[in-house]
């Protein structure tokens, strides 16, 4: 199987299929590489993919020795670290979820990696709204997660892993939708054993990564310091962590923009919305 040379002692898993411009694909929280798997194929004709499984997930390794090694900086890192030894760069890099922060993290800390960004919420912007009631109710995993009542309750143990992946898929998905029933077995596969739910949810503990936190102390950037690269964004209208309210500060923090509501679609986007996320990815392959 496709892995990483070791990097600050953790291995990447990846997938790469295609030929043509390059495509880093990265995916959200809880999932791996497979939630791009409808998309994959169609983008292979014309581009060169990579899907990547972050350090915690799916099979990349899941060491809890040190927290972290979870922090958004240094996952953004370990992507590029592979991407370098891959020989990629100019890339069309998509995104949701941590998957979204991540890529704009490296278009920022290496833009030569970077030829543009397809993306799904989280972005920048949304500042201290975070804190709001309705926020902070949607929001309750990423307190929860800094708790160990995760270890004493939770990692290791089947049964509660599968309770707490599909209280998330469900609620974050849309009415009607189907990402519980694709997901649920394989992912709580992925984080069943000791130490593997632990893993995915380390990013929480970091600071830098966990959105309350990072929205809460979030400014607004002088204008000639806006996020610089081309970047679509697509923001579903049903997703409860990032109502589409919040795109409305989208000017003050990125430069050149283009954005897209979907309508019917959940957090999970390149699984709810795989068309309209396939159609942008291949249209960033000319630019």
């Amino acid at each position: 199987m496709p892995y990483s040379s070791d990097f600050e002692g953790f291995t990447l898993y990846y997938e790469r299929s295609g030929q043509g411009v390059p495509v880093v694909l990265i995916h959200g929280n809880p999932g791996d590489h497979r939630e791009y798997a409808k998309i994959v194929p169609q983008l292979a004709t014309r581009a060169d993919v990579t899907a990547i499984d972050l350090r915690g997930y799916g099979k990349s390794d899941k060491h809890v020795h040190d927290p972290s090694a979870y922090a958004l900086s240094r996952q953004a890192g370990a992507v590029v670290a592979l991407l370098d030894d891959l020989g990629i760069d100019n890339a069309v890099f998509g995104g949701y979820d941590v998957g979204s922060f991540t890529a704009q993290t490296i278009a920022v800390t290496r833009p030569d990696l970077v030829r543009s960004l397809v993306i799904a919420p989280p972005t920048l912007g949304v500042g201290r709204r975070i804190l709001e009631e309705d926020a902070v109710n949607a929001f309750l995993h990423a307190i929860f997660y800094k708790s160990e009542l995760v270890e004493q309750l939770i990692d290791g143990k089947p049964d509660a892993v599968r309770a707490a992946l599909k209280e998330n898929l469900v609620k974050w998905s849309a009415p009607g939708s189907t990402v519980a029933d694709e997901l649920l077995d394989h992912l709580t596969e992925n984080h069943s054993a000791p130490g593997a739910f632990l893993a995915g949810v380390l990013w929480f503990r970091n600071p830098e990564g966990n959105p309350i936190t990072y929205y809460a102390n979030e400014t607004t950037p002088a204008r000639e310091d806006r996020f610089a690269k081309p970047i679509t964004i697509l923001w579903p209208d049903q997703d409860p962590l990032f109502p589409q309210a919040w795109s409305d500060t989208l000017d003050d923090f990125y430069a050149d923009f283009t954005l897209e509501y979907l309508d019917g679609c959940g957090h999970f986007s390149p699984l709810e919305a795989p068309e309209a996320w396939t159609r942008h990815l291949l249209d960033h392959l000319g630019r």
